[in-house]
C-alpha cells in the first residue's frame, strides 16, 4: 500500500510534532513507534506514552487506499533528517515500510496498528477555554522551571492551571521556590477549575505553541485535559491531587526593598557561584545601603565575592540563596530591574519584575 508521496519537509514537520513524547526505552516496544493512519489523501500521525498523546494530520497521502501501521518514530525521524530536501515516498507491504528518496531506499520493520494502545477519548468535557497561543505559552514559560521533578509529593510534579472567569493563573512550586503568573482573561474565553497539568505535558505544550495569532482550545474532563490548535491535538491525564494553598506562602509584610539591575546581578551570581559546591550551590547576599556583596565559599575550591551597586535604603541584611534558583528567576524577568522584598534572613523572599506586575516569585532562603 502506498502511504505518502510528498516533499521531505511536508512529512518531517508533522513527524517532529508527535515524536517528542516517544520514549527511547519502554516496557512496551510498540510505544517506541508512531501510529500512521491513511484515509485517502489525509495522513494522521499519533504517538503516546499512555499518559500523554499527540496527534496531527496533513494532506500528504498518495492514492485512494485506506489503512494503518506503526513504525519506529526515532528511526524514521533520523532518516528523514539525513535525507536531502526532495521528494520522499512511504509504502507498506509484508510488515515492512519502504522509504524512498532519490537513489536512497530504507526498509523498516512495522508492528500492527491494532496493537497500538491509544488513549481512549473522554466521554464528556465539562469545561472549555479558548486562549491565544502566545498567552498560554507565556503562562507556561514563566513558571515551568519551578515544577518539582519526581517528587514523592506527586502533586508538585506539574503546574496548577486556573481560569476563574476574570484571569488565567499558572502556579508551580517544588517546595523551595514558587512562581505564579496571572493575566487577564480574554472576553468570553470561558473558565475551568484549578487542575494540575503534569510536567511532561507542560513541556510538550510549550514546544507545540508559537508566538503567532492562532488560538488554542483547552477542554477538561474529570481525569484528562485536551489542548487543540490547528491540526494538532494533545490529550493528557491530569495529576489527581490537591495543589498546596500557595497564597499562604506568598509573603505580604516584607518591607525591606532591594532593587537590582537584573542583567548585571545575574552575571555576578553566575560568576560567584562557580566557587560554590555542586550540591548546595549556595551564595550569600550581604545587602547594605546602595550596595550588595555576593559571595560564595567552598572548602575545596576557595572563595569568591563581587560587589554591585543597587537601590537599598533599609538596615543591613545577610541572606543566602541557591544560585541556580536566582538565575532561573532572573531569566524570566523582562524588565531591566528585579525587586526583592525581604523580611529577614530566615523568611521567604518575594521577587518581582520591575516592569511586569503579573508575575511573582517566592524564594526560600538558605543557611550559608
Amino acid at each position: 500500500m502506498q502511504l505518502v508521496k510528498t516533499h521531505r519537509d511536508s512529512l518531517l514537520r508533522p513527524l517532529q510534532i508527535v515524536s517528542g513524547i516517544v520514549e527511547r526505552r519502554h516496557m512496551l516496544p510498540i510505544l517506541a513507534n508512531i501510529l500512521i493512519r491513511k484515509n485517502g489523501e489525509t495522513i494522521s500521525l499519533l504517538s503516546t506514552d499512555t499518559e500523554v498523546q499527540i496527534s496531527t494530520h496533513a494532506a500528504i497521502g498518495s492514492g485512494s487506499e485506506s489503512g494503518a501501521t506503526t513504525v519506529a518514530a526515532r528511526k524514521l525521524l533520523d532518516i528523514l533528517r539525513a535525507l536531502p530536501e526532495s521528494e520522499v515516498s512511504l509504502s507498506v507491504a509484508n510488515k515492512r515500510m519502504t522509504l524512498q528518496c532519490g537513489k536512497s531506499r530504507f526498509a523498516l520493520q512495522t508492528l500492527a496498528a491494532e496493537e497500538f494502545p491509544t488513549v481512549a477519548p473522554a466521554s464528556h468535557y465539562s469545561a472549555t477555554v479558548s486562549l491565544p497561543q502566545k498567552t498560554l505559552k507565556h503562562l507556561f514559560n514563566m513558571v515551568h522551571f519551578s515544577m518539582a521533578q519526581q517528587d514523592i509529593r506527586y502533586y508538585l510534579n506539574g503546574l496548577l492551571l486556573v481560569v476563574d472567569g476574570k484571569n488565567v493563573i499558572t502556579v508551580a512550586t517544588d517546595g523551595h521556590r514558587l512562581a505564579r503568573v496571572e493575566v487577564p482573561l480574554p472576553k468570553g474565553a470561558g473558565e475551568i477549575p484549578g487542575v494540575i497539568v503534569p510536567r511532561k505535558t507542560v513541556g510538550e505544550v510549550r514546544k507545540l505553541l508559537d508566538e503567532g495569532d492562532g488560538s488554542v482550545d483547552i477542554e477538561l474532563s474529570d481525569t484528562r485535559i485536551r489542548f487543540s490548535s490547528g491540526n494538532v491535538t494533545l490529550v493528557s491525564k491530569l495529576i489527581d491531587g490537591t495543589f498546596p494553598d500557595y497564597e499562604r506562602v506568598i509573603p505580604t509584610g516584607n518591607d525591606k526593598v532591594l532593587n537590582v539591575p537584573c542583567k548585571e546581578f545575574a552575571h555576578a551570581v553566575d560568576r560567584v557561584s562557580t566557587i560554590s559546591t555542586e550540591k548546595s550551590r549556595a551564595i550569600k547576599l550581604a545587602v547594605g545601603k546602595g550596595i550588595v556583596t555576593l559571595s560564595a565559599t567552598s572548602p575545596d575550591a576557595g572563595s569568591a565575592s563581587e560587589e554591585i551597586e543597587v537601590e537599598y535604603k533599609d538596615t543591613a541584611l545577610e541572606i543566602g540563596f541557591n544560585s541556580r534558583y536566582l538565575l532561573d528567576i532572573t531569566e524570566q524577568i523582562a524588565g531591566s530591574e528585579a525587586r526583592f522584598l525581604m523580611a529577614d534572613a530566615g523568611s521567604p523572599t518575594l521577587v518581582r519584575d520591575g516592569a511586569d506586575e503579573s508575575a511573582l516569585y517566592v524564594l526560600m532562603p538558605m543557611r550559608v
